[in-house]
């Protein structure tokens, strides 16, 4: 039977010798064995593959990257996120408020966890704290002194960038601000990956044509098959030249037919199509030159593997010095961080994995078995001690572990910074989703 990991336990696993927590999961399909997922695609519509060695095969086994490190952490975050939405969790978080602006209300809030470099993200630094850019308030100069021997500002203010790691490469210091290695690292990979083919297809009950435009774009976006309510293509002296505008832009470019010169040719930008109507001819996928394989057409596993490794070395390193504390004193402090950043990471791969591995559409897995965790204590030991823990009892370990930092000293915030968006960020912002509405209009369909 798997121990349950108590704070005694975790305080002498991060403050003697041992490697690692480790956790190994085997995932299935939830269809069953021999259901088709869809991996991520990359440039190109490619998957991530290689040749793995893996225990119990003489040669190396073709696999699929199912879901990245990258990834891994998002979800992580975003878990504890939902966990302190829910009143679950209190968590130093930094959150920037939209919800004032009557242009981008729907913009909702942007957290330190939801913002791809956490504390040190763009969107923080064009923000405002009171009235003053984040970075340049005295709790943003704060951020300026972090280093690995003083880690005390991001314990406070953002604890989750020790944990899954930071570069302050956008702040005062530039590309030699302050760097944290990722503790946590995570991803799932299908093994035996078996390679599938995609088919297209798609029946319109109106059987429109594809020869039945052209369609042109009128001024509301909106689009017509009668020349007189088209938008006009315009020369020089801002004079219609005759020419009308099709309703599909080409490489982001207007695209124009002349209805009585062109009457008898029917230009792409101006099929049915464009307009999601007509019917889709039944496809298969094509083949990738480089590796021979189809792509995008998902593939077969003989099954999915979730690796999670939290390193206790990348955390040792940390210190967390506070005022006026002996070196024995301060000692208990470094202990008392490092304990409550474990235990953070353990929390959010506990979370994660309550909130299940639905990773994108037709990529649903199930494990096969329990979520157990091994500590890495003795160098040569084939049968480390197995460990359960599951999300409850993984908060109860975290606000444990955070009192005990607080009785020797070490306190992180319990309520969220707010920062207000900059007009410049809001400008920034809304113009961007006036571009993206301006070209919403475009967006084809197949033939």
């Amino acid at each position: 039977m798997p121990q349950q990991l108590t704070l005694d336990l975790l305080s002498a696993a991060v403050g003697g010798s041992a490697a690692a927590f480790r956790c190994r999961t085997e995932l299935q399909p939830a269809g069953g064995v021999g259901d088709k997922v869809f991996p991520p695609t990359y440039a190109g519509a490619v998957y991530a593959t290689e040749k793995r060695r893996l225990p119990g095969s003489a040669d190396p086994v073709d696999c699929v990257l199912l879901d990245s490190v990258q990834s891994q952490a998002n979800r992580m975050e975003e878990a504890l996120q939902q966990a302190i939405d829910d009143g679950r969790l209190r968590i130093p978080i930094i959150e920037v408020d939209f919800t004032g602006n009557n242009l981008l209300t729907e913009v909702g809030k942007v957290t330190s966890f939801q913002a791809p470099h956490r504390i040190a993200d763009a969107i923080l630094r064009d923000s405002l704290l009171g009235d003053v850019p984040f970075r340049k308030s005295d709790l943003g100069k704060y951020i300026d002194t972090v280093s690995i021997a003083n880690a005390t500002p991001l314990y406070e203010l953002c604890p989750s960038a020790l944990v899954f790691g930071m570069w302050d490469s956008t702040g005062p210091k530039g590309g030699l601000g302050a760097k944290f290695q990722r503790a946590m690292v995570s991803e799932i990979v299908g093994i035996n990956a078996v390679f599938g083919v995609k088919t297209s297809s798609r029946i319109d009950p109106l059987q429109i044509e594809k020869n039945a435009g052209p369609l042109y774009r009128k001024a509301d976006g909106g689009w017509t098959l009668n020349p007189s309510e088209a938008l006009d293509e315009l020369d020089k002296s801002r004079k219609p030249t005759g020419r009308k505008v099709l309703y599909q832009r080409v490489k982001g470019k207007d695209a124009y037919h002349h209805p009585e010169k062109d009457a008898d040719k029917l230009p792409d930008p101006g099929r049915p199509s464009t307009a999601n109507h007509g019917n889709v001819t039944p496809d298969v996928s094509k083949i990738d030159r480089d590796s021979g394989r189809p792509l995008a057409g998902g593939v077969t596993v003989a099954s999915a593997e979730q690796m999670v490794v939290l390193s206790l070395p990348a955390i040792r390193r940390l210190r967390f010095p506070v005022q006026r504390k002996n070196s024995e004193e301060q000692k208990q402090v470094d202990s008392a961080g490092r304990v409550v950043l474990v235990a953070l990471g353990l929390c959010a791969a506990a979370l994660a994995a309550e909130k299940g591995f639905d990773l994108r559409s037709r990529c649903l897995l199930w494990p096969s078995q329990q979520m157990d965790w091994e500590l890495l204590d003795k160098p040569g030991s084939k049968n480390e001690s197995k460990i359960a823990l599951d999300a409850k009892a993984a908060m109860s370990l975290l606000n444990d572990a955070v009192v005990a930092a607080e009785k020797v000293g070490l306190k992180w915030r319990a309520e969220p910074l707010v920062l207000k968006p900059s007009p410049q960020l809001i400008a920034l912002v809304k113009k961007s989703q006036e571009l993206t509405a301006a070209e919403g209009g475009d967006a084809g369909g197949e033939d």
